[in-house]
């Protein structure tokens, strides 16, 4: 039974930073590229950060170039995202997901509420 579960979530002042984690189980997680997704209300769901299975290449979004970055630690099947310069807009559920192309499978966690207020 795969698992994904967020967590890190909650308020942050403008300016702040969070670091959020994504444990998960079930799946080879090296061979998964792994994804963190946002949804702000009344919008579609944006992808924000990707690390790839092989070889760790990264890649974001303009909107938050800079100021996040995704990592993994495939010995925790664990993979993080340390978000910086928070900024009101970045409020949203954000989303976990595992990616196994080989397979062609797609896992979501239940998602972790960030609220950038002052």
């Amino acid at each position: 039974q795969v698992h994904v579960v967020e967590s890190g979530g909650g308020l942050v002042r403008p300016g702040g930073s969070l670091t959020l984690s994504c444990v998960t189980s079930g799946f080879t997680f090296s061979f998964a590229d792994m994804n963190w997704y946002r949804q702000a209300p009344g919008k579609e769901r944006e992808l924000v950060a990707v690390i790839n299975g092989a070889g760790g290449g990264t890649n974001y979004p303009d909107s938050v170039k800079g100021r996040f970055t995704i990592t993994r630690d495939n010995a925790k099947n664990t993979v993080y995202l340390q978000m910086n310069s928070l900024k009101p807009e970045d409020t949203a559920v954000y989303y976990c997901n595992a990616y196994v192309s080989v397979f062609r499978r797609s896992y979501w966690g239940q998602g972790t509420q960030v609220t950038v207020s002052s």
